[in-house]
């Protein structure tokens, strides 16, 4: 992120996408469709990245690894699919609330072993029924996995008025 915008601005912003960026429903089809529809964009722009789709639960929905990619990258997908779960947000939010408010895991009762506090990881939130799962993203800056999520998203919610944040 640069530091165009302040701290506080960025969490607004992130905020934002959270609330534009809810499904009305949200089936395992659907998160087929946004995975390849997230393995196409990064094929595009030559992207190394690892991309999965989860449920609340676990169940891994869809998942792909770009060439480039290693198993570090689902051990960070791993951590970030835990934190999105956890606090219900994407965890590039977590990452801001953090270091916007003085918190840290620790005093969450967060083990870093088993969170992770970057970007890459967005809620699935379901107009009516809350988060039911997570996208995750590992690969590029953490920054830029959030904003390739949100991007892909966008897409495929035919959203074009999501304010996005800045990527190095």
């Amino acid at each position: 992120m640069t530091n165009e915008k302040s701290a506080e601005e960025v969490e607004k912003i992130l905020n934002m996408q959270e609330e534009i960026l809810q499904f009305e429903h949200f089936t395992n089809e659907d998160a087929i469709e946004l995975g390849n529809i997230m393995l196409n964009e990064a094929k595009v722009r030559g992207l190394h990245a690892a991309i999965s789709i989860r449920r609340s639960n676990g169940a891994i929905v869809f998942q792909a690894m770009m060439d480039g990619t290693t198993p570090d990258n689902l051990e960070w997908i791993e951590r970030k699919f835990n934190t999105v779960i956890r606090v219900e947000s994407s965890s590039l939010l977590w990452f801001m609330k953090e270091k916007n408010n003085d918190i840290t895991m620790q005093n969450k009762a967060l083990d870093d072993t088993f969170y992770a506090t970057c970007g890459g990881g967005f809620p699935i939130r379901v107009e009516e029924a809350g988060v039911i799962g997570a996208i995750l993203v590992s690969g590029l800056s953490h920054a830029a996995d959030h904003d390739f999520i949100v991007k892909c998203l966008s897409k495929y919610l035919h959203t074009d008025e999501v304010p996005r944040i800045q990527t190095n």
